[in-house]
């Protein structure tokens, strides 16, 4: 016993001492510096922007829930991130599959630059940005179990899922001699790491916890599409620093990254509302609203390698593909992605990252590669790997982690208990109380 303690001891002796930082022959670029800074501050606000879009989404009686889940990363996550998870993702390579444990505590995590990764801004500053997309990648996930997971099931899901999943991921295909990054896959800001990967995660989950109550029976629309537009506009303002930034410099990628970001996400909401408007004979707010996400998804691995014309296109297929598995696939299968995490950021990113196969130019980015359309038929093989080996990896992962969580908590609440609302029942506590009671 007396061992552990000193072990104990000892460990949080070293993860205390003083961040120090790699020699590196990089030099601090005050430029970029701020604008990576400002870009983290971006995709920050995603994450409560991501909380007011599923929560209004959700029924009145499971907001607070819903939101609280997104929320409750912002803690959860940092923390995992700056104890390991950040040293797994980014840390120097062991067998193409993980990084070390050189950045424990971000220990040698400071404010001189690491040339590896970022040769012009604090490796500090990195680790905070990649932060930022560790966070968001598992709240995308619990827009799939709203109104009917426990709470303490998704937060142990979520905890595990980052550690088991995302990490490894990140560092396949964004650390230095990962593996899939060594194949030459293209993953500009996340569509491999964040999208595809939540998106399957949140299918699994669906599958495994069922049916909410009422699904296909019941009126489930969204309660408060107001908040959702709120939560969009602020996904939308953030999504700027989750592709623009992943430049990681104040340059002509990045703008490129700026301008094809908006450039698909306006193609895919007009896209949607014609669609909608075709099919159900009106344009919907929650349907323009859902059509620029996803835009804004399937844009996310090709934003710093595509022309804004390919982004266009990007951005006006996309929503087709999404609106067919909303509206007619899950219905037709009968898996319950209540708010549709997997038919909006699956689906739309497995479209994003084939595309940048076909679209990818190095006349935008030299440092990629040519895709299909501009004489490179490879590039669209190694994107397709990327997709089959994410799908298996966090599709395979994600039952697993649920399933051993299911022998230790229990996953739903009896039916008595989801009518009533998740609100009360997770968390005493209702967005609308009684006035009565007041």
């Amino acid at each position: 016993m007396s061992k552990a303690i000193y072990a104990l001891f000892g460990t949080a002796v070293i993860l205390s001492l003083p961040m120090t930082a790699l020699a590196t022959d990089g030099v601090i670029d005050s430029g970029d510096t701020s604008f990576v800074f400002i870009a983290a501050a971006l995709v920050f606000i995603m994450i409560p922007g991501l909380a007011f879009f599923y929560g209004g989404m959700s029924r009145k009686k499971n907001s607070l829930n819903t939101m609280m889940m997104s929320f409750i990363l912002m803690s959860l996550i940092t923390i995992q991130w700056i104890i390991y998870g950040f040293s797994l993702a980014f840390g120097p390579d062991n067998g193409h599959f993980i990084g070390n444990l050189l950045f424990v505590g971000f220990n040698n995590v400071g404010a001189a630059p690491n040339a590896t990764y970022a040769g012009t801004i604090p490796f500090a500053l990195f680790a905070m940005y990649q932060m930022m997309f560790a966070v968001i990648t598992p709240a995308l996930i619990s827009g799939a179990v709203a109104g009917r997971m426990r709470f303490t099931a998704f937060i142990a899901f979520a905890f595990l899922w980052s550690t088991l999943v995302y990490d490894p991921l990140a560092h396949w295909v964004w650390g230095a001699n990962g593996w899939l990054r060594n194949l030459g896959v293209l993953d500009f800001a996340g569509g491999i790491v964040v999208h595809i990967s939540s998106g399957i995660a949140a299918l699994v989950l669906v599958l495994v916890l069922g049916q909410r109550k009422g699904f296909k029976l019941k009126n489930m629309s969204p309660h408060n599409i107001p908040l959702t537009l709120i939560g969009g506009g602020l996904l939308w303002f953030g999504w700027f620093g989750f592709n623009g930034g992943s430049a990681l410099a104040a340059n002509g990628i990045a703008i490129n990254a700026f301008v094809a970001t908006d450039a698909s996400a306006a193609a895919a909401l007009l896209s949607w509302v014609i669609i909608e408007t075709f099919h159900r004979g009106k344009p919907t707010m929650m349907g323009a609203i859902t059509g620029a996400v996803v835009g804004l998804a399937a844009i996310t691995p090709s934003a710093g390698y595509v022309s804004v014309m390919s982004a266009l296109i990007i951005g006006l297929v996309v929503s087709p593909l999404c609106y067919f598995f909303i509206t007619y696939v899950k219905f037709k299968l009968g898996y319950d992605d209540a708010l549709d995490a997997f038919g909006c950021h699956g689906i739309g990113c497995i479209w994003g990252v084939l595309a940048t196969g076909l679209f990818a130019s190095k006349a935008v980015n030299p440092a990629g590669a040519n895709g299909l359309f501009f004489g490179n038929p490879a590039q669209l093989g190694i994107q397709a790997i990327a997709v089959v080996v994410t799908i298996a990896f966090s599709g395979t992962m994600s039952f697993i982690i649920i399933k051993a969580i299911s022998i230790f908590i229990k996953l739903r609440e009896n039916e008595t208990v989801e009518e009533d609302g998740m609100d009360v029942s997770q968390h005493g506590e209702s967005a609308y109380p009684d006035m009565s009671n007041e």
